[in-house]
């Protein structure tokens, strides 16, 4: 059996489709202006974004890294300070620790929910200790509310990575919520085209509460100015260019939809996978919604690399993320880490597989990725 149509791990171009005249109309009017860089759209969408977050301050930036970065500069954090995160992640997470001199204090994941283990973050935590750094893996948060009284109990700042979680909500004991991002001392994101919200390029923004600290966020990603050509720290060059908040713009009010679309796909997926004895489906947590960024598997005594050829084979494509745990980078690689230090992360990147997960996903072609996978591991 093969597919009747492409199948995309992501579908860009379904998605344009739905927005493209004001997409269009909307790149155009920035090149009838020739307002390329901090023109009005930039400024419409960081007050959109602040408003859908609920967020004092967005700070546009260049890209997901970028913003990391300058969370952390912006944080006065010195050479030698330990920053924890965890080990099952991308690796721009840790990349931006170790550029600025910085200690990648790694740690393992929960087993069920992929989320960062609190224990294991408590644990982790010495005199050099400087920043968490949660990573709302996949789609959904972390468990902030026990990562925020362990900051305060220790002094530390709490760097939100929502790279994959932009638009969840976190739920305290209490009742109360809050949009991933806005709940530690910075939140960064990046918008990525792949993202559940992306741009036609690169894009990224940071979020905080704190006005000193957001005016200390906006002079770092413009070259540390004050004012024009009065520089007072040091800075970078980062900002998200006008096209780009055009699409962000056009997306952007759509993002609940997108994540309602995104969880009818998971249901989907769960309901074909549910107690299957080689399929883990993924958990949801209780103190979050989820976004689904991805939607991941666990594999259970199946050859992955013969699984994910045969899917292809027959046109459905599927990725592995993330394939090497961060401590088992050359990179990253430390005497303070051996192998089986992170059973966990060591087994999730041996079986974990993600399945196409986007907003144009139709029934027939659920119907055909489900199929097609169960008779493969019969």
């Amino acid at each position: 059996m093969i597919a009747q149509k492409k199948i995309q791990m992501v579908d860009l171009k379904g998605q344009y489709e739905k927005i493209k005249h004001e997409v269009d109309s909307g790149i155009q009017e920035v090149i009838n202006t020739t307002a390329f860089i901090n023109g009005p759209a930039v400024k419409t969408f960081q007050a959109n974004l602040e408003h859908y977050l609920n967020v004092k301050h967005v700070i546009p930036c260049a890209n997901g890294t970028d913003a990391l970065q300058i969370a952390m500069m912006a944080l006065d954090l010195k050479p030698g300070d330990e920053v924890i995160t965890a080990s099952f992640t991308y690796v721009a997470t840790a990349e931006v620790i170790g550029l600025l001199g910085l200690t990648p204090v790694l740690v393992d994941v929960y087993p069920d929910t992929f989320d960062i283990d609190v224990e294991a973050i408590a644990k982790a935590i010495t005199p050099k200790t400087r920043a968490i750094v949660p990573v709302h893996l996949f789609g959904q948060c972390a468990n902030m509310e026990r990562i925020m009284e362990l900051a305060t109990k220790h002094h530390l700042h709490v760097i939100e990575d929502v790279a994959q979680a932009i638009g969840a909500d976190y739920t305290f004991t209490n009742g109360k919520t809050a949009k991933a991002g806005t709940i530690g001392t910075i939140g960064c994101t990046s918008f990525f085209p792949s993202k559940n919200l992306g741009c036609y390029g690169d894009g990224g923004a940071i979020y905080t509460n704190n006005d000193e600290l957001a005016q200390k966020l906006r002079m770092i990603a413009h070259h540390g100015q004050s004012v024009q050509y009065v520089h007072d720290v040091l800075g970078v060059n980062s900002r998200l260019d006008t096209i780009q908040a055009v699409v962000l713009n056009a997306k952007l009010k759509h993002l609940d939809a997108y994540a309602v679309a995104r969880n009818q796909a998971a249901s989907y997926y769960d309901k074909a996978f549910a107690n299957h004895p080689k399929l883990i489906i993924p958990t949801r947590v209780t103190h979050s919604n989820h976004v689904f960024h991805q939607y991941t598997l666990q594999l259970k005594n199946i050859d992955r690399g013969q699984l994910r050829e045969q899917l292809a084979e027959r046109g459905i494509p599927a990725m592995i993320y993330y394939p090497i745990p961060l401590h088992e980078q050359k990179a990253y690689q430390s005497e303070r880490y051996k192998n089986g230090d992170f059973p966990v992360t060591e087994k999730l990147c041996a079986c974990v597989l993600s399945l196409p997960m986007h907003t144009e996903l139709d029934e027939d072609t659920l119907q055909y990725i489900t199929t097609t996978l169960l008779e493969l591991i019969k």
